[in-house]
């Protein structure tokens, strides 16, 4: 079989059969050239949203839960209904050590703060942290650094500023860090800066203090704002978030079926939901790309099918001189074959150029929609191998026509 595609007359014939009719050649490769376009395009275009996406979270504990306090809606134990529920370190500490699956517990505290820099000013969302904080939800630094366990340690009067309160509060080009800011009239030394074009998970948030030390300005005791739950890999955010509303219930005497008076978001299912759009999406590529290369194929069998029949003198003839069946099956399978991987190459190639079209329209730049689309050279040549399959497969049908006729029947043909 190799050595018959080397010779020079199996392709001379294979291209005296194509330009007999060029048009109808050509109008039948646009089919397989359509749906391997279709296929590139579309897996690109999801791979790059699928990047966009972990480049937009890359940096984030995903498997997290926020939990926070509200009111109670029901009766428990004396207490009555709409009583105020506030979380504290110690309800923070107890899920973290009884909820099975817990990775980390991040407490947080926050509120509103107005900052001046000799005679600018403005109103920001200012938070107590710790520094696990930059783990679960990485800041990207522009200058400086974020929180230590010193400044938590020492209750330091430090603080990390974001892009845009750095717009507000100093000239262009100005230094900020070691520079002072008055936050709630209280001197806070700034030694970090970080992008404000990071996503944030949880309220906004300009300035970042430590958790410490916002606690003794504040005489916040225990108390805390809100948690930051962290489920490990294996285990499901969902029973995590379901086990630790539970336990708080427990820990405030709360009724175990009152569902005000926990508010949560969980991050965790809305990346699954995510992801398994980003599935579902290829899988429908894979679908809709394989059953169009099917449809384009299956015109090219017809074609062959037409082109046999015009040629069905010309196979009596071969036949005559002692051409074998295979000999015969053979040279439509190689027609086939080469009509689809011609196709195929023409798709790849158109669609590696929409690819790199659309990252050039829709891949630049931190908020770009699609980061880096492209297919795998696995994928082209799983594309490639699918082609050759079809091909043959589809190639076997009018070669077996061919065959079928006896050549003084096909001699007689006018």
């Amino acid at each position: 079989m190799f050595k018959f595609l080397l010779e020079k007359d199996t392709w001379q014939e294979v291209f005296d059969s194509l330009s007999k009719n060029k048009l109808r050649s050509i109008l039948t490769m646009v089919g397989v050239w359509w749906g391997i376009l279709l296929l590139i395009g579309l897996l690109g275009s999801a791979r790059g949203l699928e990047n966009s996406f972990n480049v937009l979270f890359g940096d984030f504990a995903t498997n997290s839960v926020f939990v926070w306090g509200q009111s109670t809606g029901k009766p428990f134990k004396g207490f009555q209904e709409g009583r105020e529920v506030k979380l504290s370190l110690s309800d923070a500490k107890k899920i973290e050590e009884n909820v099975e699956g817990i990775e980390f517990v991040l407490p947080r505290n926050q509120r509103s703060a107005t900052v001046t820099k000799n005679f600018l000013s403005g109103s920001f969302q200012m938070a107590g942290d710790y520094p696990l904080l930059d783990k679960l939800q990485k800041k990207k630094l522009i200058h400086g650094r974020f929180i230590n366990q010193n400044d938590i340690d020492d209750n330091k009067k430090i603080v990390v500023i974001s892009e845009d309160a750095y717009k507000q509060l100093y000239e262009k080009d100005a230094e900020a860090i070691g520079t002072y800011l008055i936050i709630n009239d209280i001197n806070f030394k700034v030694v970090g800066m970080f992008d404000s074009g990071n996503v944030n998970m949880g309220p906004s948030t300009d300035m970042h203090i430590p958790f410490t030390t916002y606690q003794q300005i504040y005489n916040q005791g225990d108390r805390i704002g809100w948690m930051m739950i962290t489920g490990k890999p294996e285990y499901d955010i969902k029973q995590i978030e379901e086990d630790s509303k539970l336990l708080l219930k427990n820990l405030n005497n709360i009724h175990p079926e009152d569902k005000r008076a926990f508010g949560s978001f969980n991050l965790g299912k809305e990346f699954s939901k995510m992801t398994g759009f980003l599935t579902g999406m290829q899988f429908l590529t894979w679908f809709v790309g394989i059953a169009t290369l099917i449809a384009g194929v299956f015109a090219i069998g017809n074609i062959l099918l037409i082109t046999v029949k015009e040629r069905t003198k010309e196979i009596g003839v071969r036949r005559a001189l002692g051409a074998t069946p295979f000999e015969i099956k053979r040279q439509i399978v190689v027609e086939a074959v080469f009509l689809t991987l011609v196709a195929g190459l023409f798709g790849i190639i158109s669609g590696g150029l929409i690819l790199i079209l659309l990252d050039y329209l829709f891949g630049q730049g931190a908020d770009a929609a699609l980061v880096n689309a492209s297919v795998s050279i696995g994928v082209v040549f799983t594309a490639l191998l699918i082609l050759v399959v079809l091909g043959t497969l589809i190639g076997l049908i009018p070669a077996t026509k061919a065959t079928s006729i006896k050549p003084i029947e096909a001699l007689r043909e006018e």
